[in-house]
C-alpha cells in the first residue's frame, strides 16, 4: 500500500506537527513500508487460532481485595480549593 505526499501533509496538520519537505519523502517511504507490513499481517490465515490474553499464558498473582489505607478524605478536602457535601467542586469546562 502506498501513502501519498498529500496524505502525509494532511496527517501532519491533524497531528499538529511540522514536517519539513526533506522529511516528507522519507516518511512516504517509511510509512509505505509499515502499511505493507500491516497488509502482510492481515493476509495471514488465523481462522484456527484461538485468541490469547497473554502470549505466555502467564497468570497474575492476585492479592486479597482489602482496604489497606485509612480514609483521609477530610484531610485532602481541607486543602482543596472548593468542596461541598464531601465532593470536589471544579470549574465547568463543557457548556
Amino acid at each position: 500500500m502506498t501513502i501519498s505526499r498529500k496524505d502525509i501533509e494532511k496527517v501532519a496538520v491533524l497531528a499538529r506537527i511540522r514536517v519539513d519537505e526533506e522529511q516528507v519523502s522519507a516518511l512516504e517511504k517509511d510509512l509505505g513500508n509499515i502499511l505493507d507490513l500491516v497488509d502482510q499481517l492481515g493476509a495471514a490465515d488465523t481462522a484456527n487460532v484461538e485468541p490469547l490474553a497473554h502470549p505466555l499464558d502467564a497468570v497474575q498473582r492476585l492479592r486479597k481485595d482489602e482496604v489497606t489505607e485509612t480514609n483521609q478524605r477530610e484531610a485532602f478536602q481541607a486543602i482543596a480549593p472548593a468542596t461541598e457535601d464531601g465532593l470536589y467542586l471544579v470549574p465547568r469546562v463543557i457548556e
